[in-house]
């Protein structure tokens, strides 16, 4: 018999909430991302429960039991507890009726094995009781320990259920699967056949998905299978996974964390913001690495300008696309940019010059002084100021 072993399980505030269930006569089952990252030893970040108890019952056994509730997804068996400052999602056993793709009419059940049955993988459906005893309905830990990513069930039922688990599975394999068996023959296929179910979703949700898809590791093959499937031009028109392998390659020669816009940058397409729902601060940085690669604008002076992370991720980019090596001692240039300030500043030319006089001399004088490799000094410039005079 598997059990799990974890400081959130044990957290006196999970047992605590499970048992309340569970003395009530309610079935109380840890479920989905904590399990499996607890099998795969990473991170939890979230602790999802799964019960027998309808979402009023959830609430009675929460309420008479001093902790919080707060009807998050009521229509769909959802209620989040919070216990002691830490909220947990707990959802009533279900399973679905009714879906057009992006939503589903669920109906309750009192059976687990039920439950597993309406979840996207395999390795998602795997249950953990209060003391860590592993509830198996669907077989998931034999395809969590071989980093398989399989759809439950036919994996076309699965995806018009909800078409985002077609972006989910590409996701799920970056940040879990086994690079060197490759994905899954049959989900392929069933993408395939569902692209454009993808049409009828809406941007935040695709965005989000990406989001964590480039934040992976090592996306490359995911997105290489994207490409395959029809899946990529369906969300980014004209975008290519070709630079994004050598990019995580150069990413690790520079000891450079993953960026979700340095990479949405690598696949290049179309305009992103409205597709993926980009924020202001992430396109506007889109739009800075895109000029700088047009402009082939050096590191120093992308460092000054936008700070030492701008400059690493063009010079990454750069290199990425066009199959050049890193400058050699990328990092001082870009240091030197980082540290210089200007040393002149409007107040030097008042009241001589002012309005666009004085906005064009001290942008002429900045970029001679950044050329000069931050080295003009103030009394250089303002003599260069005075001979153009």
């Amino acid at each position: 018999m598997t059990r799990i072993e974890a400081d959130w399980l044990m957290d006196s505030r999970t047992q605590d909430v499970m048992r309340a269930l569970t003395d009530d006569g309610y079935a109380a089952l840890a479920v989905g991302g904590c399990v499996r990252n607890t099998l795969l030893g990473v991170p939890v970040s979230d602790i999802d429960i799964a019960t027998s108890a309808t979402p009023e019952q959830t609430t009675a056994v929460a309420e008479a039991a001093g902790f919080k509730a707060v009807p998050t997804g009521e229509d769909h068996g959802t209620i989040t507890v919070v216990v002691r400052d830490l909220p947990f999602e707990i959802t009533t056993f279900r399973h679905d009726v009714e879906t057009d793709g992006r939503r589903a009419v669920v109906a309750f059940t009192d059976r687990v094995e039920e439950d597993a049955h309406r979840r996207d993988f395999t390795m998602n459906a795997l249950y953990a009781e209060a003391d860590g005893t592993l509830v198996d309905p669907l077989g998931g830990l034999a395809d969590l320990e071989a980093r398989r990513l399989r759809f439950i069930d036919d994996a076309g039922e699965r995806i018009r259920e909800d078409y985002l688990r077609s972006l989910r599975f590409f996701r799920f394999h970056a940040q879990y699967g086994d690079p060197e068996t490759g994905l899954d023959a049959d989900a392929l296929d069933a993408i395939a056949r569902h692209v454009d179910g993808l049409s009828t979703l809406p941007g935040e949700r695709i965005g989000a998905e990406m989001r964590k898809l480039l934040a992976a590791p090592d996306p490359a093959p995911a997105l290489a299978a994207m490409e395959k499937t029809g899946v990529l031009a369906a969300i980014l028109p004209g975008a290519s996974p070709a630079p994004v392998a050598p990019l995580v390659h150069l990413e690790g020669v520079a000891d450079r964390p993953p960026s979700f816009v340095r990479r949405l940058v690598a696949l290049g397409g179309e305009e992103p913001k409205r597709r993926l729902r980009l924020s202001r601060k992430e396109a506007v940085a889109r739009n800075v690495l895109l000029a700088a690669l047009e402009h082939g604008t050096g590191p120093a002076e992308l460092a000054y300008r936008h700070g030492a992370d701008v400059a690493w991720d063009a010079a990454l980019l750069s290199a990425a696309m066009t199959g050049a090596p890193l400058p050699p001692d990328l990092a001082i240039p870009i240091e030197a940019g980082s540290a210089a300030t200007f040393p002149v500043a409007a107040a030097d030319f008042l009241p001589d010059l002012t309005g666009k006089a004085l906005g064009d001399t001290l942008d002429l004088l900045e970029q001679a002084w950044i050329d000069s490799g931050f080295q003009l000094d103030r009394d250089a410039l303002l003599g260069m100021a005075r001979g153009q005079g």
